[in-house]
């Protein structure tokens, strides 16, 4: 159960400001903002290089704290700008060579996708897209299917930017340990508002940021790779951080996954991370996934009662993402409405969602995604404002 008049407390906005968490980011706790700005003022006194080392405990706990909350070694995680360049150093570091094939889905992130297509251009790899099941989502028995010898990759997003379907991740690891197949899983939507074990998953690669449902600061991220197939990829760069130099002609990389990290970084962004994992795990995430899940299926209940609103989520499983559009109303023109009137929700266009929105005939979507932090309350207002 959560404490939501604490949780109500460390979150001050909420009080004038109704804050469905958009595309952007969630709200920030007050002990993540507290952490952050005590350590740019710890930089302020004493410098970048001496406060570090005097936050040494808080900046290492970042990686405990992260196996903690995903299942894994504390060797197994690394900090990295953003859950994009998180993916794609695991992905560019993969030796795929012309003629081999990736396993992905229509609803993988478009960032993800111009990546898989860059290096199909460079090295010659196929792209097989695996088609939908009947809820839309990875259809996992086609995709197994589709495995023929030369497919090396499966790469799927674990909830999509689009709408608040969530792939059948644990299904696809059955797959991929069963064929020898490396997995990749994009969780940069699921982190925070589902209960993730790796171990439990099967995915040899997992990314995610932030600033979206663990309420993190923005310009973080982190990348989970499995300790067994790191040495099958290759960081794309190497620095004095994650690589020594040993002689003249030679160099190791980092023993663990700080390999796939920068010497210079976000440090007060670091231990903010950190401090939001150990928020987030003190709630509990089996409290965090059960209440979100919860009001997300009151608020689709709710839109789907209010005359020319259609609810765009599909999905046998759903989350906290929370997708409609309405009739005679451009998803874009209602939040700039909603906005005017104390409401913060986003809008996703087929930019971010090509081959699924193209395939569904969607140009947009309104973005309306709820927290644990929201309240039934703020449900009935979003409401009435969506039916004027």
């Amino acid at each position: 159960m959560i404490d939501l008049a604490a949780v109500r407390a460390d979150t001050p906005a909420c009080e004038s400001l109704i804050h469905f968490n958009n595309a952007g980011a969630a709200l920030m706790p007050d002990p993540v903002f507290d952490a952050i700005t005590e350590h740019l003022q710890l930089e302020r006194e004493q410098g970048g290089y001496e406060a570090h080392k005097l936050a040494a405990d808080k900046v290492n706990s970042f990686y405990s704290e992260f196996a903690t909350l995903l299942g894994c070694d504390a060797n197994e995680i690394a900090y990295v700008e953003n859950a994009t360049r998180a993916w794609d150093m695991a992905f560019y570091g993969l030796r795929l060579e012309k003629g081999d094939r990736v396993l992905t889905h229509g609803s993988e992130y478009v960032s993800n996708f111009l990546a898989l297509l860059q290096q199909s251009r460079r090295r010659g790899i196929e792209i097989d897209l695996v088609p939908s099941d009947e809820f839309g989502q990875v259809d996992v028995g086609a995709m197994e299917a589709m495995i023929g010898s030369k497919t090396r990759l499966i790469a799927i997003t674990h909830v999509p930017t689009q709408g608040g379907l969530v792939n059948p991740a644990e299904a696809v690891g059955h797959i991929a340990q069963k064929h020898g197949l490396i997995y990749m899983l994009d969780a940069c939507q699921s982190v925070g508002q589902i209960d993730i074990d790796v171990n439990k998953i099967g995915c040899h690669v997992l990314s995610g940021t932030g600033r979206k449902f663990l309420r993190g600061p923005r310009g973080t991220g982190f990348l989970y790779v499995a300790t067994d197939i790191m040495d099958q990829i290759e960081p794309p760069f190497i620095d004095l951080h994650s690589a020594a130099w040993t002689e003249k002609g030679s160099y190791t990389l980092a023993a663990g996954a700080t390999r796939y990290e920068n010497w210079e970084c976000y440090i007060a962004g670091k231990i903010g991370l950190a401090r939001a994992v150990r928020y987030a795990r003190d709630i509990g995430m089996n409290a965090i996934e059960e209440r979100v899940t919860s009001l997300a299926a009151m608020l689709r209940d709710a839109l789907s009662n209010v005359p020319g609103v259609t609810v765009q989520d599909l999905g046998q499983k759903k989350c906290g993402i929370v997708t409609f559009q309405k009739h005679g109303e451009q998803a874009s023109d209602m939040v700039v409405r909603l906005r005017e009137k104390r409401i913060n929700v986003s809008y996703t266009d087929s930019e971010s969602a090509r081959i699924d929105f193209a395939e569904r005939e969607i140009d947009e979507v309104v973005r309306a995604s709820v927290h644990y932090y929201n309240t039934e309350n703020e449900i009935g207002r979003f409401i009435e404002l969506v039916q004027c």
